[in-house]
């Protein structure tokens, strides 16, 4: 098994691809749709994001990498828990946009965290497309 893993998950959205990427990017709203998750950015390209019920959690810290609305954001996760890249990619469909977020990770705890995987997987897709289908019922509003 490689170094990285991979998850994916898509939704359909009922809104523009403009109001879908800057509700997306407005990161102190993720705690309004993203499972467990609160965010900040704290610099030009950086973000913070915190997953968790204090004290029990995780810190992920990202920079912007790639800024192209309203169409595409890619961060690259720099923190002690996570690395790897994330992706969000809003495209225009009939009634409204497919939202799509894409994670290449290193799992912590190295080859422990790569042989869990399988297992962390599927629930990981799960809270993406529950994160992304309650997007959606916001901004369908």
């Amino acid at each position: 098994m490689g170094e990285y893993v991979y998850a994916t998950a898509a939704v359909h959205v009922p809104a523009p691809p403009e109001q879908v990427f800057a509700l997306v990017t407005d990161w102190p709203r993720h705690r309004e749709w993203m499972f467990m998750t609160t965010a900040r950015q704290t610099g030009a390209d950086r973000v913070e994001a915190y997953t968790g019920i204090w004290p029990v959690g995780f810190l992920d810290v990202m920079t912007i990498t790639a800024w192209e609305p309203p169409t595409l954001v890619r961060m690259r996760h720099i923190g002690r828990l996570v690395r790897g890249e994330g992706v969000i990619r809003v495209q225009a469909r009939e009634g409204g946009s497919r939202v799509i977020w894409g994670e290449r990770l290193r799992p912590p705890f190295g080859p422990l965290g790569r042989a869990l995987w399988p297992l962390a997987r599927p629930v990981a897709v799960m809270l993406a497309r529950r994160s992304l289908r309650k997007l959606g019922r916001l901004l369908s509003a």
